[in-house]
């Protein structure tokens, strides 16, 4: 059976009815859903589970995204392992003590990430205004990464990046929409909440995609390890940001998918409607099946898999010091 990611958006309760999961709405309505055909699980609604409906997911090895009031990501219960290896979390743990091989991680990913904003933009150079002087400024401080030879340095040459960046969207964006500037917590406007939902959704894949390796997701190489924050999710989700969220932004906005309509304001700041969500979830989930051409393993791979693919080749270069290939957009 092949598996997808599910997203509940109803309120009610989640449990365990025999090998499959049931959910009670609050509007009295009864849906069953079969384990195996999940990926990843999102809650969006205000749901109560308890340690069966838990259980069975642990089972199947099915990760719980779970987005509170307002979509707002609030954590992931994440299942035992499928792949269990203390010597790939001691490599991983070795190489963040290592400054020297944490700064040469550090720079393919930023390098990765860099990439993918400056190819966006020379996608839309020409066809939503003249991008040159940002593009080779771009290209230029990706030739300076390496530089860099401290953590914060080379995190302050990727904002400095994404912040030239970010200017370019009001005008790849048509009116209505505008960033501005970028904001969130909350966000201030429309372009800023559809930019923070996505990338929450691009997060939450990174997570399970790490969780299917042996990796920890709380180590990361670029992000400082905290207590409540995968980071190198946050680290494989900032070279995949540009290829899946901003894209998506450009295409829903410009393609009139989305509209200001889909958005409300509340609490000083910005967040989409319910239909917003779900439109914008839709196509989120249809780009993650899209597929492209993989040069190194010649056969078409959709955008998850590349993410897949992305966690497994950082994996192979701490256990054998092969190089680890940071996406970068080539089709």
């Amino acid at each position: 059976m092949t598996k997808a990611n599910h997203h509940i958006f109803a309120d009610g309760e989640l449990s365990r009815n025999e090998g499959t999961l049931r959910i009670d709405t609050l509007d009295g309505d009864i849906k069953y859903l079969p384990v195996e055909s999940i990926d990843s699980l999102y809650l969006h609604g205000q749901i109560s589970f308890n340690t069966r409906a838990l259980g069975l997911l642990n089972e199947h090895g099915v990760p719980v995204h779970v987005f509170g009031w307002k979509d707002y990501y609030r954590g992931s219960y994440l299942p035992k392992r499928g792949q269990v290896s203390g010597n790939t979390v001691v490599e991983q743990v070795r190489a963040y003590d290592d400054r020297k091989r944490r700064l040469q991680i550090g720079y393919r990913i930023i390098e990765a990430s860099i990439h993918n904003m400056r190819s966006n933009l020379q996608y839309y150079s020409g066809r939503r205004g003249d991008f040159s002087t940002t593009i080779a400024a771009l290209q230029k401080l990706k030739e300076n990464v390496e530089q860099t030879q401290e953590i914060n340095e080379l995190r302050a040459v990727e904002g400095n990046a994404r912040k030239q960046y970010y200017r370019c969207f009001d005008a790849i964006l048509t009116d209505p929409f505008e960033l501005t500037k970028r904001e969130y917590n909350p966000p201030a406007n429309e372009a800023n909440a559809l930019i923070s939902f996505l990338n929450g959704m691009v997060y939450t894949t990174c997570v399970s995609a790490i969780r299917k390796t042996a990796l920890d997701p709380t180590v990361g190489f670029v992000h400082e390890p905290g207590e409540r924050r995968f980071t190198l999710s946050l680290d494989i989700a900032d070279i995949f940001k540009p290829l899946l969220a901003d894209r998506l932004v450009f295409r829903l906005v410009n393609r009139q998918q989305i509209t200001i309509t889909d958005f409300e304001d509340d609490l000083g700041g910005c967040l989409l409607t319910d239909d917003g969500r779900l439109t914008v979830l839709e196509e989120f989930e249809r780009t993650l099946d899209e597929t492209v051409n993989h040069p190194r393993l010649k056969r078409n791979v959709s955008f998850k898999t590349l993410i897949q693919t992305d966690v497994y080749s950082l994996k192979k270069h701490l256990l054998t010091g092969e190089p680890y290939h940071a996406t970068e957009k080539w089709w």
